[in-house]
């Protein structure tokens, strides 16, 4: 049977000419209601382009800082993408499709834009395609940062920078033992577990080698008296340099210092500075700090700041006549931190409720998320009071900055031991610390600002009166 002859069918069809099919002549008989080739589409994978969506606060940028995935890796929904970093703050984004990641639109520290692709993913096109709203995760408020991942049914527990190092030793976390709290797995369980499958022992960190210094008769040998010492003469050069300038754009936290100062430019600002005398709470401190210890909480001195300040609030009574950042209920004094990434200020929500201890327990909380960069939105908004303690790097005095739209701030000058008078006219080591307060003059007067410094200085000179008044 010849080519013409199957065409000659109304109802088959060829795809291409190519293909030649011999036909027995009683198969053609009934063809002409019926399809004898059929062909079947294969189904391939549909490319969704996983865009970067609105992360709140007004953001429109954010810098990449970390990926968990590559290219040609599987996800899932609510797996990890990739971690950015805002002006305000770091979130988490994770995937909304399971699929497979076919391309990254960015490298590590790029800028990307809200609403622009950020990777895409080849999904099953049998499965529908589902939103492309993108997933932000932000980093909840535990006290230890940790992530889900899904692996064979059960939920193992890690932080990204433990699964970033299983993954460029191809380690699957399912088959490591974690030995941290709920079975977390820690960077050491990796390490662990990547000696016993290479065999290698981990050396120890190397310690320098301390080299005594010789003795001056030893390092200078005597010269000869017969001989004269030759001073060698040096030959001049020509001075070459090879350095080149850079420019190095401002980004993350460092663009939010920036935006904040530039308003805080108009703002004018009213000093006022004190010192004072720390002797007993130093003392009462001691006695605290190994109870806190147990408890497995670092007790410093900023907890107590920061509650004095609070009982000192009816100080304050008189702004909120005037400032309506001071109406609302709740206290968050924001702490200034100096970080890798900048300074940053996040807030202990709602002092008026919380204890020393759970101000210390809160502060930990703050400082560890602030270390590895983690810290969310909720953690750095909303703050109406910011104390900086300076004294922790150097320094006794400063000109602190209010950051808009608070109307104070007090910066903490370190703690020193210097001689001063008691009531018998005795002289007494004591611990001193000086505090300087800068205030908004539109707003606060400096007779205000003074009632307010010497209430808070009685409370913490005299840190027993702080029982009658304390909540």
């Amino acid at each position: 049977v010849c080519i013409h002859r199957v065409r000659s069918c109304s109802s088959i069809r060829f795809i291409k000419s190519k293909y030649v099919c011999v036909f027995d002549k009683s198969a053609l008989k009934f063809s002409h209601q019926q399809r004898l080739l059929r062909t079947s589409a294969v189904s391939c994978g549909q490319i969704v382009q996983f865009k970067l969506s609105d992360i709140g606060e007004g953001i429109t940028e954010v810098t990449v800082k970390e990926w968990y995935i590559k290219e040609g890796d599987s996800v899932s929904q609510f797996d990890s993408i990739c971690e950015v970093q805002s002006d305000k703050a770091s979130v988490t984004i994770t995937s909304r499709y399971d699929g497979v990641i076919r391309k990254l639109h960015y490298s590590i520290d790029d800028i990307a834009f809200v609403g622009k692709p950020l990777v895409d993913i080849e999904i099953d096109a049998s499965k529908g395609v589902a939103s492309e709203e993108d997933v932000v995760e932000t980093p909840p408020m535990s006290h230890e940062e940790h992530t889900h991942q899904e692996i064979k049914g059960h939920k193992t527990l890690a932080t990204p920078a433990v699964r970033r190092l299983a993954m460029e030793n191809n380690i699957k976390l399912s088959e490591v033992v974690g030995t941290g709290k709920d079975n977390r797995i820690l960077k050491e369980d990796i390490l662990n577990y990547l000696a016993k499958q290479t065999g290698a022992i981990l050396p120890p960190s190397p310690k320098a080698e301390i080299v005594p210094p010789q003795r001056k008769a030893e390092a200078v040998p005597a010269a000869p008296k017969d001989k004269a010492r030759k001073i060698p003469v040096p030959i001049s050069r020509p001075i070459a340099f090879a350095g080149k300038d850079k420019t190095e754009p401002v980004t993350g936290f460092q663009k939010a210092m920036v935006k904040t100062m530039s308003a805080a430019l108009k703002i004018p600002h009213f000093g006022y500075s004190d010192e004072i005398d720390l002797t007993q709470l130093v003392q009462l401190r001691e006695e605290l700090k190994p109870l806190a210890e147990i408890r497995g909480v670092k007790l410093s001195f900023m907890p107590f700041f920061i509650k004095v300040r609070h009982a000192a609030e009816p100080c304050v009574e008189y702004l909120q006549r005037f400032c309506q950042n001071l109406l609302n209920a709740s206290h968050n004094i924001g702490v200034a931190m100096d970080t890798e990434q900048g300074l940053i200020v996040p807030n202990v929500k709602n002092v008026q409720v919380c204890s020393v201890f759970d101000i210390a327990v809160e502060l930990n909380r703050l400082q560890s998320l602030g270390s590895a960069g983690q810290l969310g939105t909720s953690d750095l908004t909303g703050g109406t009071f910011t104390l900086s303690n300076i004294g922790t790097i150097g320094g006794t005095y400063a000109k602190p900055v209010i950051l808009p739209p608070e109307v104070a701030i007090g910066a903490l000058g370190k703690i020193q031991v210097l001689p001063r008078f008691n009531s018998k006219g005795e002289v007494v080591k004591a611990q001193i610390m000086n505090v300087s307060w800068s205030a908004d003059h539109r707003i606060i007067d400096g007779a205000t600002m003074a009632r307010f410094s010497n209430l808070w200085k009685s409370y913490l000179e005299n840190p027993a009166l702080m029982l009658l008044d304390l909540k």
